[in-house]
């Protein structure tokens, strides 16, 4: 094992982290923000909202991340011209690829977390008065939202790890950079080692992130002593 190409590419795959961080950490935030309204309109019990609702999220989560990809960024001009715009840029193409994939994943998430709340919670709201609209703002959301974060965490992981793909279309991202390596000194087992490496240290630090957050937010939740 040469570990002079490791230490020689270091600056390399520190530049591949960020992408991966900015693009997956973007991806999930705006991928919530969908997500939320998403959640809501697959719960109406009005065919003309929750259809739609529950096409996108069965698109996007009966297919793989790879070929959505591969449609956003190789088919994206079959619809709108993109040459020589800033949506031509392989970047745009996976952020909105990322975007949907996991809203699609975190729409569920939240539907079940809203599915799954105690019933005299809705029934309080209502003795109290409130609107749906208040009671989904200050009851529903919050209370589902603090649910969802053990499966929340799964998600954030997953889409992590499925960023990879992201190195497929010419981004610099871990992958990417390992590729590049690979390419230049012939090492595949030292490229994509010190990939993975980094994939997990980013990992186990969204595990211990998440960890605090649940043992703040979902306090109330554990057994009394």
């Amino acid at each position: 094992m040469d570990f002079s190409v490791i230490v020689e590419s270091f600056p390399l795959y520190f530049s591949g982290l960020w992408t991966t961080t900015w693009l997956v950490g973007l991806s999930l935030i705006i991928g919530l923000m969908v997500a939320i309204p998403l959640a809501i309109a697959r719960n109406s019990q009005h065919g003309i909202i929750w259809v739609p609702a529950w096409g996108y999220i069965y698109f996007f989560r009966g297919t793989p991340l790879l070929v959505q990809l591969y449609l956003i960024y190789y088919g994206m001009d079959q619809f709108f011209p993109v040459k020589d715009t800033w949506w031509e840029n392989a970047w745009f193409c996976a952020l909105v690829a990322f975007i949907l994939n996991t809203s699609a994943y975190t729409a569920e998430i939240v539907r079940g977390a809203i599915n799954g709340l105690d019933k005299g919670e809705l029934e309080a709201a209502k003795a109290y008065g409130m609107t749906p609209w208040l009671t989904y703002r200050r009851i529903i959301l919050p209370s589902a939202l603090r649910r969802a974060l053990p499966a929340y965490s799964n998600e954030v992981i997953f889409m992590i790890h499925g960023s990879a793909v992201a190195g497929i279309v010419t981004i610099m991202d871990l992958t990417g950079v390992a590729r590049l390596v690979n390419s230049r000194h012939y090492a595949p087992f030292e490229s994509f080692l010190t990939a993975g490496l980094f994939y997990m240290g980013l990992t186990f630090i969204v595990i211990a992130c998440f960890k605090q957050a649940e043992k703040r937010y979902l306090a109330y939740l554990a057994p009394r002593q």
